[in-house]
């Protein structure tokens, strides 16, 4: 008999990460796992409704991810994604054009989500601290930082924090209050108009406009 997720083995316990038809497990609890944080955010997403929600035993999510806290940056704050890859992606625009190439960037990936991604986001860094110092670590200091950095010019640590404010306040108009015309303007019409904002914050004189 072909088992399904939630089948239970003839002694009762819960099949162990193993997925009918070559299902992949950890891809299974990423998905359950950005669905549960939409719903309920950080603090109410468990790890037990997220392993039930993937068809899988709760000692999944700390076999593949050791917690919550790890499986929230994976799902939500795409980490691991390749780091080195994002930053390298922005810089490649030229220093010129940093800020469109942030701007470029984070659209895309959150249009290509859409915007489930930074909702949930928002819902957890604003109820959990845990989760708020995780979106700070990935997108001030392994993302935006670095970039901020290429740059070349002076306060580069404040220049990253200014980014990133401006990167979440789109993100907060486009995806979670849906702001019209920005939530459904065309990526294009959004880059004019946030990028040059973005590339003073990098590149220009902070101390005059």
């Amino acid at each position: 008999m072909t088992s399904t997720p939630h089948r239970t083995a003839d002694d009762g316990s819960r099949r162990r990460g193993r997925r009918p038809a070559g299902e992949d497990t950890r891809t299974a609890l990423l998905e359950a796992a950005r669905a549960e944080f939409a719903d309920g955010g950080f603090g109410g997403a468990t790890v037990r409704a997220i392993a039930t929600r993937a068809g899988v035993d709760a000692a999944m999510v700390n076999h593949w991810f050791g917690g919550k806290d790890q499986l929230f940056a994976e799902a939500v704050l795409q980490v691991p994604f390749d780091l080195a890859e994002v930053v390298a992606t922005v810089t490649s625009y030229g220093r010129d054009r940093l800020g469109e190439g942030i701007v470029r960037t984070f659209v895309g990936l959150w249009d290509g989500a859409g915007g489930d991604r930074f909702t949930a986001l928002i819902r957890s860094v604003t109820a959990n601290p845990e989760a708020m110092r995780t979106l700070r670590a990935v997108l001030v200091a392994k993302v935006i930082g670095p970039v901020a950095a290429a740059a070349d010019t002076d306060r580069p640590e404040l220049r990253a924090s200014l980014c990133a404010s401006q990167v979440v306040g789109l993100g907060m108009a486009r995806y979670v209050a849906r702001f019209e015309p920005l939530s459904s303007a065309d990526p294009d019409t959004v880059v004019a108009a946030v990028a040059p904002t973005l590339q003073r914050y990098l590149t220009g004189d902070l101390d005059h406009p």
